[in-house]
């Protein structure tokens, strides 16, 4: 009766999507969350959902998160235009543009390198997949912060997250795709190696 109101549950999608994709589906239990891990190259990929409280309200989150290690220090935060105007400068890191006039008024660019991110996003196919996100905030982190995973020196963590659960099969895949294609741009911009970072991230 609850499937026929509200549709196939989290973990019937997230499972099926695992399936089409040759992801592992991993089944969470009373303490730990469900979630997906997808292996590209020697990059593990890992998809759950967090949630944060405040005061009596709480606000879930997807997150895809993905270790590697990281070339030259490159940093980067990208999400769309007026999703965090209200922050500004906080983020600490220069606003930049590409030179692509359609993709730098839809998006906000910051990092500390612009040459190198000019050349991750002259990549027509993944300037696509991240148009293809109807919301994203997508960056590289040094690590998890006090709560989570501390990683060794050279290994920094690709993240995307939105708030909500994401349910939608064909964005779900968009998403792996678009992680994956990253990766892969940076080793080719040699701002990161195709070596296993030996970092594993819980769920």
């Amino acid at each position: 009766m609850l499937r026929g109101l509200f549709g196939p549950s989290k973990a019937e999608i997230w499972s099926q999507m695992a399936a089409d994709i040759g992801a592992d589906y991993i089944e969470g239990g009373w303490f730990k969350g469900d979630g997906v891990v997808y292996q590209h190259g020697e990059w593990e990929l890992v998809l759950d959902t967090y949630t944060v409280r405040r005061d009596k309200s709480s606000t879930t989150y997807t997150r895809l998160r993905a270790p590697f290690v990281n070339k030259d220090g490159l940093y980067f935060k990208i999400y769309r235009t007026g999703f965090f105007s209200s922050m500004g400068k906080f983020f600490g890191m220069e606003d930049l543009e590409v030179g692509d006039p359609f993709f730098d008024e839809s998006f906000v660019i910051k990092g500390n390198n612009q040459q190198k991110l000019i050349q991750l996003l002259s990549d027509r196919q993944l300037k696509d997949l991240m148009h293809d996100q109807s919301r994203i905030l997508l960056e590289i982190r040094d690590d998890e912060g006090w709560f989570g995973t501390n990683f060794p020196d050279g290994v920094d963590e690709l993240y995307f997250s939105r708030v909500g659960v994401m349910r939608d099969v064909n964005e779900l895949k968009a998403l792996f795709e678009l992680v994956s294609h990253l990766l892969t741009r940076l080793v080719q911009i040699d701002s990161a190696y195709e070596d296993d970072p030996n970092v594993q991230i819980s769920i």
